[in-house]
């Protein structure tokens, strides 16, 4: 079974999947619509498909190399990537490149720029349609086995990612530039006018994370549909779905050079590409102090540029869920378990802040550790798992110093969970603490990992604990408020305003889709650009104006000197 463009017939409780006619290009950027999410259901042709990818790639490991233009590259500087949670196996072999090879790809793409930037619109959207496709079938089960052994995602978790959102990613960014293209200036009485969208001047870095496949086919592929070449540094976690990625749109025709694939060791990589005076940009999701280093050494390279580099950054958040005394607390739950346990709480989205009514958190309390303690962790091969390993050691490390500090101060209770074991696999219990004092590190620095912070605040005081949900972080990335009551409702839509770039009203916190939430948030959580939305890839355009004069000037004199 072909797996595009599928469609779920309501049949009860359950759902059928049957096969639609394949939209052409044109169909699909006149009338967009999301790539389904497949159910992976015991014999269904999707599992089986997977299973033999997850077969694969689990008895073998990859050996992925540097690439620049046509040229393969292995140096001597040779890595594993690890499964999470079997830390003994190695889904992939990779490359460092060094200093020498990150010039020599910035070489690359420049001479490869000027072809590929003044190619038309259609024929670079063509590639990432194709590769929606190739995405959509042929590799669907590779991109999702790749992700569910590299990055310890369950199958629903990497269908939704390294499936639907990098088809969806490709297939949005081409109708979104479609769509910008349409505009057409005003003319004048003898003056024609047009808007033409231009590759910016000189090469983009893409700095991609672990957390989503999808992130980094998106980082590199939506400055190459606007015309511009692109050094990709996948994550030294994420190497082989990204590596897959790749490989997609290659086989899409992208042009050798246009998108060079370099893992590298991150200061070499950022030391080089900001030294260059070819960059015209980074397009960054990763760490804050990663990103505030980066935009360090632009700034004290300016001198050197040819252009002045556009910097779009995300950066993570400290998200929070808000519960109202009037909020259904059988929908909050469920909702906070999966924003806040999902993928281990690595999302960039997870929910690891919740404010409860006094009144109300005993209730809550009980609930949710009565769901904790049922759920399983484990492999992601293991279909009734809910939670998988955390991405590597320092993670690891990382996670569990905050678990240690929980249990150590006097400000803090462990509600649940708090337990970890590295022996096999990084695994870290999902864990609750509770909070008296919401100005605890817990509570306001990122974590990135399964654990979730609750402040229960007075009944009484829920307009200070509202205000608070900005203040205690600087953090806004993306939150929820749960309540009946609208006039409440319509007070935290406007108290909240700058407390997050993506806001949900009685819903999880994580979950954004392409073309229906454009996810982005400011503060210290990035510059806001709303990736999977209309104005992102018009970041990555030089817009060129261009006016033609159809009744020339004969005298320099103007009427009103006479």
């Amino acid at each position: 079974m072909n797996p595009k463009f599928l469609v779920r017939l309501s049949t009860g409780k359950r759902f059928q999947m049957r096969t639609l006619k394949t939209l052409t290009s044109a169909e699909f950027v006149k009338n967009p619509s999301n790539e389904p999410v497949l159910e992976y259901r015991n014999g269904s042709e999707e599992r089986k498909l997977l299973e033999k990818s997850l077969d694969k790639f689990y008895n073998k490991t990859v050996e992925v190399p540097i690439v620049i233009g046509s040229e393969e590259i292995r140096t001597g500087q040779s890595h594993l990537q690890p499964m999470p949670f079997e830390h003994s196996r190695a889904v992939a072999k990779y490359y460092f490149t060094s200093k020498e090879l990150i010039e020599k790809a910035i070489d690359n793409s420049m001479s490869a720029r000027k072809e590929w930037e003044q190619r038309p619109f259609s024929d670079r959207s063509k590639v990432l349609l194709k590769a929606a496709d190739l995405a959509s079938g042929k590799y669907r089960a590779d991109l999702n086995a790749a992700t569910m052994l590299g990055q310890a995602k369950t199958s629903v978790q990497a269908e939704i990612d390294s499936a639907c959102e990098v088809i969806d990613f490709f297939r949005f960014n081409v109708h979104f530039a479609s769509e910008a293209l349409k505009y057409k200036p005003l003319d004048g009485i003898g003056v024609t006018n047009k808007m033409i969208y231009r590759g910016l001047e000189g090469f983009i870095a893409a700095i991609a994370p672990f957390n989503f496949t999808a992130i980094g086919a998106n980082l590199c592929s939506a400055p190459a549909l606007m015309g511009n070449v692109v050094l990709w540094k996948p994550s030294g976690t994420a190497v082989l779905s990204s590596y897959i990625v790749f490989q997609i749109l290659r086989e899409a025709g992208l042009p050798p050079g246009v998108i060079n694939f370099i893992p590298s060791q991150g200061a070499v990589f950022g030391d080089t590409v900001t030294n260059s005076p070819h960059l015209a940009g980074i397009n960054f999701t990763g760490s804050v102090p990663t990103f505030r280093g980066l935009w360090r050494q632009v700034g004290q390279n300016l001198e050197k540029y040819k252009t002045f580099p556009r910097l779009v950054g995300e950066t993570g958040g400290k998200n929070f869920h808000f519960v109202h005394s009037s909020a259904d607390m059988d929908s909050v739950v469920p909702n906070t378990i999966r924003a806040a346990f999902e993928y281990q709480g690595q999302k960039c989205s997870a929910c690891a802040r919740l404010y409860v009514p006094k009144s109300k958190w005993p209730e809550i309390k009980s609930k949710l550790v009565a769901i904790c303690e049922k759920i399983k962790m484990g492999s992601p091969l293991d279909r009734t798992v809910f939670m998988s390993a955390v991405i590597d050691k320092k993670a690891f490390q990382r996670i569990t110093g905050f678990i240690d500090h929980a249990k150590k101060s006097s400000n803090l209770k462990i509600v649940t969970g708090g337990n970890y074991d590295s022996s096999k696999g990084f695994f870290v219990q999902p864990t609750i603490v509770e909070v008296s004092d919401p100005n605890d590190k817990i509570f306001t620095e990122e974590i990135f990992g399964p654990v979730l912070s609750v402040y229960s605040y007075p009944d009484e005081n829920t307009d200070e604990a509202l205000k608070s949900v900005k203040t205690c972080t600087p953090f806004s990335l993306t939150g929820a408020v749960f309540a009946q009551d609208k006039s409440f409702l319509a007070k935290a839509s406007i108290a909240l305003r700058e407390a997050c770039g993506n806001f949900y009203i009685n819903d999880k916190c994580t979950g954004a889709v392409v073309g229906q939430q454009p996810f982005g948030g400011a503060g210290l959580s990035g510059t806001n650009d709303k990736a999977g939305g209309p104005t992102y890839v018009l970041r990555w355009a030089s817009p060129w104006t261009v006016k033609e004069n159809t009744k020339p000037v004969r005298d320099w004199r103007y009427p009103s000197m006479d």
